[in-house]
C-alpha cells in the first residue's frame, strides 16, 4: 500500500524515538508522531510521506493510554520545550533508562549492561526546576507586545509567561517588564526588518542563595531604555531581586547574547551553590540548569571518580569549573580545559573564591590542550573527567587518554548515542564499563544526562 501526504489513518502507537517521539504502524509503514504515548489509539494525518516511514499529525486520540497524562502547561503542545508533559514521570524515567541502555547495547555493543546501571535517579518534583529562562520578545498579529518560548523548529512566540518548569519568580519578571515596555512605548525586536529594540529577557535564579538576576538583551545599549528607573523600581518589589543589566546584541543573528554586558542596578552577577561549592554566575556564564540534580550528577561523578587525596585529575570541557570544582574537594591536583576564554576566566574565580589552591585551567580545545600537555610537558593522570557537547569527544583526545591511561575515565554525556561511540572506542583500547547512572536533569522533555565509570581492564 502507498502512503500520500494528508491521508489520514488510524494506528496505535508501540514505541518512543530517541527524541520523545511516538512510533506506529500501518500495515508495516513507520510512522512517526509527536504528542503521543506508547498505548494510545490515534487518528492521524500524514504530513510527510517517505518509501518506508512516514511523519504525520494527531488529530485525535482515540483511546488514550493508560500511561497519558493531562498536561500542566496548557500550551505544552505548541510549545517545544516540554515533548513529554502527556507521559506520567514515572514512564518518562522509564522511557530515559531505557533509551540510555539501548544506545550502549545496540551503539556501544555491550552485552548485559543493565547488570551495571543504577536505578535511574528521577526528581522528587519534576517542575519549576529551572534557574535560567530565556523570553524572546515580539508583536502577535495585532501589534500587541508578547513574551513566551519559541514553538518547535520555529521563531513563532508562544505566548506564556506560567512556565510549568521554570521558577516561579519567571512568571512575575517578564510581565513586569512588558508592562513597562507599554508604559513607555518601547519596541520589540522584529527578526525580518533587524529593527526594534528588546530582543530577549534572560533571568537568572539563585536556588540556594534566593537571588535574581535579570538581563534584558537589546539591539542597542542602555541608553535606548526610556524611564529605565521605573522598571528597576518595579522589579526591585521581587525578593531577591540583586542583579539588573542589559546586554547588547546589535547582530543578525540567531545568537541570543552578545558580548557587551552593561550594569543597570547591582552587580552584572548572582552566587548560586551547588554543593558546598559557590559559584559566580553572571549572563554569559554557563551553569546547569538544573541545580538540584546537578548536585546528584556532580556527587555520582565524584563518588565514581574515588578519589583518596593523593590524585590528579584532568576535567575536560570544565565550563565554568562547575566538576573540576566538586573534584578538588577530594583530589591532590584537578586540571580543567576549556575553549571559551570567559567560562575560564569564571573557573579561576570560582577556584579562587572557594579557597582551592589545587586547581589550575587551560584555554583551547580539550583534543588539543591534553596531547600538547601529555607530549611536551609529560603530564599524567590517575582519573580523567570528560563532560563534552552532545557531539561527543573528538577521536585525537581519546587516543591521547588511552596513551595516558587513567586508573578511571568518568565520562558524563548528555547524549547517550555519542556517549554510547565513545565507550565502544575506549573499550577496543583497554577500557571496560563498571558503572552507569542516568540522571533525569531535564523532566518533560527527552534529554537525559548519564555518568559512566570505565575502569582500565586487567591485563
Amino acid at each position: 500500500m502507498e502512503f500520500k501526504k494528508n491521508q489520514m489513518v488510524e494506528l496505535y502507537i508501540d514505541d518512543i524515538g530517541n527524541e520523545g517521539e511516538g512510533i506506529g504502524h500501518v500495515d508495516g509503514y513507520a510512522l512517526f508522531l509527536k504528542d503521543v504515548v506508547v498505548g494510545d489509539r490515534v487518528r492521524a494525518k500524514i504530513m510527510k510521506a517517505k518509501k518506508k516511514y512516514g511523519y504525520a499529525r494527531v488529530e485525535e486520540v482515540l483511546e488514550p493510554s493508560k500511561d497519558r497524562v493531562k498536561p500542566v502547561c496548557p500550551v505544552a503542545r505548541p510549545c517545544g520545550g516540554c515533548t513529554l508533559q502527556h507521559l506520567s514521570y514515572e514512564k518518562q524515567l522509564e522511557y530515559k533508562f531505557r533509551k540510555v541502555k539501548n544506545c550502549l547495547e545496540r551503539i556501544g555493543g555491550l552485552e548485559n549492561i543493565e547488570e551495571k546501571m543504577e536505578p535511574v535517579y528521577g526528581m522528587d518534583e519534576p517542575y519549576h526546576y529551572r534557574n535560567k529562562a530565556q523570553f524572546p520578545v515580539g508583536t502577535d498579529k495585532e501589534g500587541n507586545l508578547v513574551t513566551g518560548f519559541y514553538a518547535g523548529k520555529s521563531h513563532q512566540i508562544i505566548p506564556c509567561t506560567d512556565c510549568a518548569i521554570q521558577h516561579p519568580v519567571n512568571q512575575e519578571i517578564p510581565e513586569k517588564v512588558l508592562h513597562y515596555m507599554r508604559k513607555n512605548h518601547i519596541s520589540a525586536y522584529d527578526e525580518k526588518t533587524g529593527k526594534g529594540l528588546v530582543r530577549h529577557i534572560v533571568t537568572r535564579v539563585g536556588f540556594t542563595t534566593g537571588e535574581v538576576m535579570v538581563c534584558l538583551v537589546l539591539n542597542g545599549n542602555k541608553k535606548k531604555l526610556k524611564n529605565v528607573e521605573q522598571l528597576v523600581d518595579s522589579l526591585r518589589e521581587i525578593e531577591g531581586m540583586t542583579s539588573i543589566c542589559v546586554n547588547v546584541n546589535q547582530e543578525r543573528t540567531n545568537k541570543i547574547l552578545g558580548s557587551q554586558i552593561e550594569e543597570v542596578y547591582g552587580p552584572p552577577y548572582i552566587y548560586d551553590y551547588i554543593g558546598n561549592v559557590k559559584y559566580q554566575i553572571g549572563p554569559l556564564s554557563f551553569f546547569q540548569v538544573n541545580p538540584r540534580q546537578t548536585r546528584v550528577l556532580y556527587e555520582k561523578a565524584l563518588e565514581y571518580a574515588q578519589l583518596e587525596g593523593e590524585e590528579t585529575v584532568w576535567d575536560l570541557y570544565c565550563g565554568i569549573g562547575t566538576i573540576s570544582l566538586f573534584l578538588a574537594q577530594k583530589a591532590k591536583q584537578v586540571y580543567g580545559v576549556e575553549i571559551v576564554p570567559e567560562a575560564i576566566d569564571d573557573a579561576r574565580l570560582n577556584a579562587r573564591m572557594n579557597g582551592f589552591d589545587n586547581a589550575q585551567f587551560f584555554v583551547g580545545k580539550a583534543e588539543e590542550v591534553l596531547p600538547r600537555e601529555y607530549e611536551k610537558n609529560g603530564v599524567y593522570a590517575d582519573v580523567i573527567v570528560v563532560d563534552p557537547p552532545r557531539k561527543g569527544c573528538d577521536g585525537k583526545l581519546l587516543d591521547t587518554m588511552v596513551k595516558m591511561a587513567p586508573k578511571r575515565i568518568v565520562y558524563v554525556s548528555c547524549d547517550p548515542a555519542t556517549l554510547a561511540r565513545d565507550v565502544k572506542i575506549l573499550g577496543e583500547q583497554g577500557y571496560q564499563v563498571d558503572k552507569v547512572s542516568v540522571v533525569d536533569q531535564f523532566g518533560h522533555s527527552g534529554h537525559v544526562e548519564t555518568v559512566c565509570l570505565l575502569s582500565r581492564k586487567d591485563k
